[in-house]
């Protein structure tokens, strides 16, 4: 099993709208950054675990659990000239963007701010808090998860 992080701005797709949707089950559609794209195709894996992490919001912050329950597939809004991440040049038969299935596990309450993360010094090298680190999709170890899970006061198999 691999760790990821996930980012999503509230606005557009909160940890609530996740725990909403049926099965509580959706496709994490519309990345566009070839890195982050290429961890969703080739290396998220079913049954892997992701930290969900509201984005541009007054207070960042890790606030929820999920599981990845599908492993790559093409992401539909690609071909959607209806959807804002539609992009006229992927091909549906030699797709250019992938997506994978998540499912909500468990709200992190009160969520982990990023100020919180930032100060614990057994947090240093996780990717999120690197300077400049923008990434929507990206690998946390093994060791930061369990330190994220402790914070939280939540056990280590979540």
């Amino acid at each position: 099993m691999a760790y990821w992080l996930f980012k999503s701005e509230p606005d557009d797709f909160s940890y609530s709208d996740l725990v909403r949707s049926p099965r509580k089950t959706t496709g994490w559609d519309g990345v566009r950054n070839y890195q982050a794209r290429n961890y969703l195709r080739d290396q998220v894996k079913k049954g892997d675990r992701v930290l969900f992490y509201h984005s541009s919001t007054e207070t960042p912050a890790i606030v929820g659990i999920a599981e990845v329950v599908k492993e790559s597939h093409p992401d539909p809004t690609a071909f959607d000239p209806e959807s804002k991440h539609c992009d006229p040049d992927s091909d549906p038969n030699s797709p250019t963007w992938f997506q994978v299935s998540i499912k909500a596990r468990r709200a992190i309450e009160p969520p982990l701010a990023l100020p919180a993360l930032r100060a614990e010094s057994r947090l240093a090298g996780m990717e999120l808090l690197r300077k400049g680190s923008r990434l929507s999709v990206q690998p946390v170890s093994p060791e930061h998860y369990a330190i994220v899970l402790e914070l939280a006061g939540l056990p280590v198999d979540t």
